[in-house]
């Protein structure tokens, strides 16, 4: 009997550190440094060899260039995790 209260409780701690555990984290998420997708650079077009006929300009996909915005702060959060949301003191009274 001890030991099944001993396994017991053992596995329930377990289970409650697995739970802060997963709670856990950063709240230190910033996008400051640069990700891989902005590093990328338009490439020359494709050239055809000498020997087989050149390639319709027209079927080319232009990519239009970005719209200008305004930088953003250093250390804001990222754009693709929402926003805080919190409880405003109701002064009223």
């Amino acid at each position: 009997m001890k030991i099944r209260k001993l396994a017991l409780g053992a596995a329930a701690a377990l289970f409650t550190l697995t739970g802060l555990a997963a709670c856990g984290g950063t709240t230190d998420l910033s996008c400051d440094e640069e990700q891989e997708y902005q590093l990328a650079r338009e490439a020359e077009p494709v050239r055809s060899p000498d020997d087989l006929d050149e390639l319709d300009e027209f079927r080319r996909l232009p990519l239009p260039e970005a719209a200008p915005r305004p930088p953003r702060e250093k250390g804001s959060p990222c754009l693709d995790l929402p926003p805080s949301i919190l409880a405003e003191d109701d002064d009223e009274g």
